[in-house]
């Protein structure tokens, strides 16, 4: 009885042990990727009738810790052209995404690069989904490296990399001015004509890479890029205000405005409108609730003109309506709502009263579906990036210290560019977009400039598209060339000195 007892101990411990090593097997093959790799291809692309050879590089560059250990890798994708000899008259533009999460792909394989996904003119979806060239890539004046920052791509945590040390405001741009700082390095690039360029939440992002660069590192810009960006919680006008002709571009859009208007240019609707906002609705919501009746009346008779909005529901929101309701009202006797980041798209809701929305702005469901396998495809198969890692379209980067009434990014853009009198800003916006509405950016550029001493350097271009112009393909054309012309200018005359 003892024996047979035993003899069932042994065999219990013996496939306990067993099952201990099987998940310590599982451990011991944690998906990674190495801290420091890379794959070089080479191709070309006909950029404006010439053809532009190039070599493409995806790979893994370390962050380093204060004990010189790899705390993350950072997955990239440079293009470099090729058939260029002197390397130091050769731009290098850093490209970022936004979110804060987002991946580099929307900028990479919508906009500037040697490839483009496939997509409508307008912007959505076909298939089957894959990447085509790019004749508006900005190739042939600039090298561009596409940045997946930690989280993001196929970038991670390594090693005893904190998350704390990644996410926030100032973790983001002191571990990207290093990486950059490196890369430049690694390169060769230092006496290169240098670039940022940043859509969304990384206005923020490379307005303090700007100053912290600079600082820091004696890395001095050429040039900053903000496409569809935050406003760097620079002072601006009243929400309300700013909106209104961002609201008025997405009824005439829409074909909501009265008749004499829909016949009029946008830009010419917009110039009335964004003249009434500043100089006579501003003075009106100043006052709240202590405007006299008659003046109350007529501004809502104006808003509604200017709306495509019954003058009843701007009554009830107290002539200030919400982003969500205009987005759910303008088009409800239709049954559609508006996108958010691009009110060109329409989305149905489960409901269709109400200010709430149940599913996903249908512009990013659009963008999502043609993005990610495109992505994906192009990394893994033309450019034969293999990994088991998934590629974070969005990643986990929360919690993320939110000082965005107190981070001073936008100050620090107008000190560098104080301090640097060869720095030149661009501002790329959407007239319908309506999450960073163009009117509240060229307002925070305003504001970026209160002595009016650097107007020169400032440059503010619209396209009649959303948060993401370059998807629609007219405003591919147009905004690359914005941008192209934007680098070439910006680069000094060969002996210029950097001086006032």
């Amino acid at each position: 009885m003892c024996s047979k007892t035993s003899k069932f101990l042994h065999q219990i411990i013996f496939h306990l042990l067993l099952l201990i090593g099987c998940v310590t097997t599982v451990h011991a093959q944690k998906i990674k990727l190495p801290a420091d790799t890379s794959l070089v291809s080479s191709n070309e692309v006909t950029v404006n009738g010439k053809r532009i050879p190039y070599q493409v590089t995806v790979g893994t560059q370390p962050v380093y810790g204060e004990d010189g250990e790899p705390d993350a890798a950072l997955f990239y994708t440079y293009y470099r052209r090729n058939d260029v000899d002197q390397v130091e008259n050769r731009p290098i533009a850093f490209s970022f995404n936004g979110g804060p999460g987002a991946a580099s792909l929307w900028m990479h394989l919508g906009y500037s690069s040697p490839k483009r996904l496939e997509i409508s003119d307008e912007g959505y979806p076909i298939q089957p989904y894959g990447v085509v060239d790019n004749p508006h890539s900005i190739i042939d004046v600039a090298d561009i490296v596409y940045v997946d920052p930690v989280n993001t791509g196929f970038s991670r945590l390594l090693n005893d990399g904190k998350r704390e040390d990644f996410f926030g405001v100032y973790q983001d741009i002191t571990y990207l001015a290093d990486w950059i700082d490196n890369f430049l390095s690694r390169q060769e690039r230092w006496r290169s004509p240098k670039y940022l360029i940043g859509e969304s939440y990384s206005a923020t992002r490379v307005a303090g890479l700007s100053a912290e660069l600079q600082d820091k590192h004696g890395i001095y810009l050429n040039g900053v890029v903000i496409v569809s960006g935050t406003k760097m919680e620079l002072p601006i006008a009243s929400n309300e205000v700013l909106q209104l002709p961002n609201y008025a571009a997405v009824a005439w859009y829409h074909k909501k405005l009265p008749e004499d208007l829909q016949k009029k240019s946008l830009k010419d609707v917009l110039s009335e409108v964004e003249e009434y906002a500043i100089e006579e609705y501003l003075p009106a919501v100043e006052r709240g609730g202590f405007i006299g009746e008659a003046q109350k009346q007529a501004v809502a008779e104006k808003l509604a003109r200017y709306t495509g909005l019954k003058k009843e529901f701007i009554l009830d929101h107290n002539l200030a309506v919400p982003t969500k309701a205009f987005r759910k009202e303008l088009l409800r006797e239709e049954g559609y709502f508006l996108g958010l980041s691009d009110a060109r798209y329409k989305g149905i809701d489960k409901m269709d009263g109400g200010d709430s929305f149940t599913g996903t702005p249908p512009e990013s469901a659009a963008w999502d579906n043609a993005f990610t396998p495109a992505i994906n495809t192009y990394l893994r198969d033309e450019l034969n990036f293999k990994t088991d890692l998934q590629y974070h379209v969005s990643g986990a980067v929360f919690p993320w210290p939110w000082d965005r009434f107190t981070d001073g990014t936008g100050e620090k853009l107008r000190n560098a560019m104080m301090q640097n009198p060869h720095l030149q800003v661009l501002f790329q916006a959407g007239y319908y977009d309506m999450l960073v509405n163009y009117f509240r950016q060229m307002n925070g550029m305003w504001k970026l400039d209160p002595s009016g001493k650097m107007k020169d350097r400032l440059h503010f271009k619209v396209y009649e598209s959303g948060h993401m112009m370059y998807v629609r393909e007219e405003d591919l054309v147009t905004s690359t060339n914005d941008l192209r012309e934007f680098i070439q200018q910006s680069i000094p005359l060969q002996g210029e000195a950097a001086k006032y």
